[in-house]
């Protein structure tokens, strides 16, 4: 029953978080999180649910960039630009989830989770801060080619701050990174999901690696998470080519915002 469960959570995180790029720890977490709380699963610390959530989004991550790849819509650039501030941001991040006990850590993350359903409300509707200054990138897919440009010290600064509560919440950071990339750089929204894919797969082999020195995973959650990531990953993407996010994006909001606000009443209580 276990390994149904862990299947189908996987599936549905990697899926979601594809299609939106977000990476999928924004459910796998919260979820392991109230499972092992319910006795549907063995007790979880806040620790091995973001260690575990790490290893995993290596998958999701992976998979879903290498159908991006596919259509195009990666650019390589500018991933690895801002990988250079997520890298430290992840390991820090990583090394300060050790000091958070079960209260903390839900009051902390569900304040986050609040707090990114209206970062992704506004994601469509900011003006590009920094659209026309930096190092300028035309990038060409199948939608046609786009121009933006990327400030090298601000993306760097955004990336780390990214990379940090990735490493914390065990998150992958594309919740951040995705309005962060339209809003900073008016990067196109199609381009800065595929794009964060790819800095979520470099950043959360870093933090895994952190995690697992800190005893942070449960090889066995992460080896029934790990088809359903794979696949609900492709399906992500797949989706991403066919269907409009925005209806998507709304339900997320709604999710963050009931999940956050249950945390939130957990911690304090």
């Amino acid at each position: 029953m276990e390994w149904l469960i862990l299947l189908v959570i996987g599936v549905t995180a990697a899926a979601v978080g594809a299609l939106v790029g977000l990476g999928g720890g924004i459910i796998i977490v919260p979820a392991l999180l109230f499972l092992g709380s319910s006795a549907l699963l063995a007790p979880v610390s806040p620790q091995v649910a973001v260690g575990t959530s790490s290893v995993i989004l290596i998958v999701t991550g992976l998979s879903s960039t290498l159908a991006y790849m596919k259509q195009k819509k990666v650019d390589y650039t500018l991933g690895f630009i801002l990988f250079i501030g997520s890298a430290p941001g992840s390991m820090i991040g990583a090394y300060a989830n050790k000091g958070l006990n079960i209260n903390q850590f839900n009051l902390y993350f569900g304040l986050f989770m609040v707090f990114m359903s209206f970062v992704l409300m506004l994601k469509n509707r900011a003006k590009p801060l920094f659209g026309s200054r930096g190092l300028s990138r035309t990038f060409t897919d199948n939608e046609g080619t786009h121009t933006y440009s990327l400030e090298p010290l601000t993306g760097t600064i955004a990336s780390f701050i990214v990379g940090f509560f990735g490493g914390l919440f065990g998150i992958g950071g594309g919740s951040l990174m995705v309005p962060a990339m339209i809003m900073l750089f008016a990067v196109p929204p199609h381009v800065a999901v595929a794009t964060s894919m790819l800095l979520i797969f470099l950043s959360a082999i870093i933090s895994s690696l952190t995690h697992i020195t800190l005893g942070n995973v449960d090889w066995m959650f992460a080896a029934a998470l790990v088809p359903g990531a794979w696949f609900g990953a492709k399906l992500g993407a797949w989706l991403n080519a066919q269907i409009a996010s925005k209806t998507v994006v709304l339900l997320l909001r709604l999710v963050l915002i009931f999940v956050g606000i249950r945390l939130i009443l957990q911690g304090i209580s």
